[in-house]
């Protein structure tokens, strides 16, 4: 059976403070490649692989303050997502992300009146446990 993660429940932290108006966090793992080609045929005969890395994003209700001062000072922090199942258990997954910086911002405001702040973010590796 799926473990089926609430978002309600769950929470993410930044250098152990907390996200609040946290929306949405999104990543994913890059890893360059590149094909081995062999001469006489049109198909690659091995792979070899390069330098691995995590973008990221995460959206936020208005803005947070500690990201705005990573962002100007260019600090490298931490993330760290406790993912729970429901109130009862303890965190079921942790995903961390180390050695982070912000690699740009953007703001919106929709027609409902919601502001909304993306932060773009780079990591050195994420780990889950």
């Amino acid at each position: 059976m799926p473990t089926i993660f609430s978002a309600n429940r769950s929470s993410v932290l930044v250098n152990g403070t907390a996200v609040e108006g946290l929306q949405s966090l999104v990543f994913r793992v890059v890893t360059e490649r590149q094909d081995v080609r062999a001469i006489g045929i049109d198909e690659r005969v091995d792979v070899i692989f390069g330098l691995r890395s995590v973008q990221g994003e995460l959206v936020v209700h208005s803005a947070n303050a500690e990201l705005d001062d990573h962002l100007a000072k260019r600090s490298k922090f931490q993330i760290v997502a406790n993912l729970k199942r429901d109130e009862t258990e303890g965190a079921k997954r942790t995903l961390s992300f180390d050695d982070c910086f912000i690699e740009s911002k953007s703001f919106s405001l929709t027609a409902g009146g919601v502001v909304a702040t993306t932060y773009t973010f780079t990591a050195t590796r994420a780990r889950e446990e």
